[in-house]
């Protein structure tokens, strides 16, 4: 029975005994007090005209100071109960007749992904899971959450494991199950699920790592720990040592070099395109993306706009790096040396410091509890303690914190302190990466971005939500290319792919003068994603030799 429901039968029970005590206490009155007896239907009827405040009958004055003073109580009795009664009783029993019915099951379903509690780690992987036109169906045992995903257009089943929901979903029916609840909830629906016969994918997100095993061996196919794959992704993004800006860089030897640059507001590149700047004929290097507000343009076309605050991933050989630098007057290279400052020790913040360690970079972690792997105790909003932990050298600031607000302002300060440190961050609720963008961060990731990724690819067969758009170095050859420019072919526009270097016998072009045309035995250097490669693999298909 519903709360509103006990409620109203508990309120007419209520006005039913106070309408029998007070006719029971009137006839007593009238009978010893006035002199003048009433029965019982009498009494409840003098009850009930007095408690509803809609006047008297027959009995409308009384000469006893007591019967005076009950009546008097009885009315202001009356009245506090009209007042108490509408919004505590009638108006939420009301609201809940006419408030939308949640759906408790949906046996016509047929191969939809059922997701076991909503919650930020799985909004993203709701909309990939929409675009690639799979239903997402939640089940939820939280009424609040259950009508506000109804509201956000999900499809929602509501009801819990003890009362046999998942036999009213369609279970056998679906592709996969996600587990998105408690560790030993996530068990005992696995059991469940296994026990009424599904066979398809289980897959679990796990808060303590040591559960994961246990999950598995409880019938899940398998079970992720989302903060230790973010903590991973930030590590990533942070150190070059981690993850490379570039794959296959090395291919290219010591001739050429990869370089970040960041363009400050100030810099007579900010606003204007690539083809304006004329980066490419001045300097010789060759822009292969730019990042702004955590987005890599992984393709980027000669009237693409260099913005105030991005970062301009180029590369040259030390001397055309250098020389773009001592141009490009606004443009600083980003510090490859220095520690990595780690602001938050929880499991995420852990996750970051152990990858970078391993990877033998310096770190110097900020928590607001002293304890072992703890550098510098203190609230990270303090700017003393910031510029006593070495945020002005470092590399870049890992903001691993557990609130989001406490991260946009960390970042403010940051940003006013060393506006040339890089400052990753996590985020909580996939709603807060735009603000926290906004706030100056380079580069945002929330669980939901995480799990969205791995789950979306273990559940579409694609990586359908790409956290960092990776870029990789390519040595080619190709016959459609001999005796054309770069700029003739149009390469960057038709496939998104950037050429960054000739290799011609025993020289390295990086440069491309009006006269040059590619020959048949040049080794081709391009740079681009994995879809621009294959695009270009398409365009240009690769010689036999």
């Amino acid at each position: 029975m519903k709360r509103s429901q006990k409620r109203l039968l508990a309120l007419i029970a209520s006005l039913l005994a106070v309408l029998v005590v007070s006719a029971l206490l009137y006839m007593v009155g009238m009978a010893e007090l006035e002199g003048k007896p009433r029965g019982f239907w009498q009494a409840l009827e003098w009850a009930a005209e007095t408690l509803s405040t809609t006047g008297y009958g027959a009995d409308s004055t009384w000469n006893h100071p007591l019967m005076v003073c009950l009546v008097v109580v009885v009315q202001f009795l009356g009245v506090f109960l009209v007042f108490l009664i509408f919004p505590i009783y009638l108006i939420p029993f009301l609201e809940e007749r006419f408030e939308i019915r949640l759906p408790s099951e949906c046996t016509n379903a047929r191969n939809h992904v059922l997701i076991y509690r909503n919650g930020p780690a799985v909004a993203t992987l709701l909309e990939e899971l929409k675009l690639a036109g799979v239903t997402p169906v939640i089940i939820e045992e939280d009424e609040t959450e259950a009508r506000r995903a109804l509201e956000a257009g999900h499809r929602v089943v509501y009801g819990s494991l003890e009362g046999n929901v998942m036999s009213r979903v369609a279970l056998t029916k679906s592709r996969a199950l996600i587990l998105n609840s408690s560790d030993h909830r996530n068990a005992a629906i696995t059991i469940t699920a296994r026990q009424l016969g599904f066979t398809g994918d289980i897959l679990g997100l796990i808060e303590h790592p040591l559960h994961r095993q246990p999950t598995i061996l409880a019938g899940a196919t398998a079970a992720y720990t989302p903060r230790h794959m973010l903590g991973a992704a930030l590590a990533a993004r942070a150190s070059r040592k981690v993850s490379p800006t570039v794959a296959g860089v090395q291919n290219l030897g010591h001739r050429l070099q990869v370089s970040e640059v960041r363009i400050t507001p100030g810099s007579a590149l900010a606003g204007r395109t690539i083809a304006e700047c004329r980066i490419g004929h001045d300097t010789g290097v060759t822009v292969i993306g730019q990042w702004v507000s955590g987005r890599l343009n992984a393709a980027p076309r000669s009237d693409m706009r260099l913005e105030p605050g991005g970062i301009l991933i180029l590369v040259g050989s030390n001397e055309n790096i250098s020389r773009f630098t001592e141009i490009c007057t606004g443009a600083a290279p980003l510090r490859r040396h220095g520690p990595f400052i780690v602001a938050g020790y929880g499991e995420v913040g852990r996750k970051v410091e152990q990858l970078l360690r391993d990877a033998g970079e310096d770190v110097c972690v900020i928590s607001q509890e002293s304890g072992p792997g703890v550098d510098v105790a203190g609230n990270v909003l303090d700017p003393e303690l910031l510029v006593s932990a070495g945020v002005e050298d470092a590399q870049a600031v890992i903001l691993a914190l557990s609130e989001d607000a406490t991260t946009l302002f960390a970042t403010v300060i940051l940003k006013d302190m060393a506006p040339q440190v890089p400052v990753i961050a996590r985020v909580n609720l996939p709603e807060n990466v735009e603000r926290i963008h906004a706030a100056g961060v380079d580069f945002a990731l929330s669980i939901s971005q995480v799990t969205g990724q791995i789950l979306a690819r273990k559940l579409l067969g694609k990586r359908t939500v790409m956290l960092d758009q990776a870029l990789k170095v390519s040595m080619v050859r190709s016959p459609k290319l001999v005796g054309a420019h770069p700029a003739g072919l149009r390469i960057r526009e038709r496939t998104g792919c950037s050429v960054v270097a000739v290799e011609r016998g025993a020289e390295v072009l990086v440069r491309f003068e009006r006269e040059f045309a590619f020959a048949p035995r040049d080794l081709v250097y391009i740079c681009g994603s994995e879809e621009a490669t294959r695009k270009f693999a398409a365009e240009f298909p690769p010689s036999q030799s």
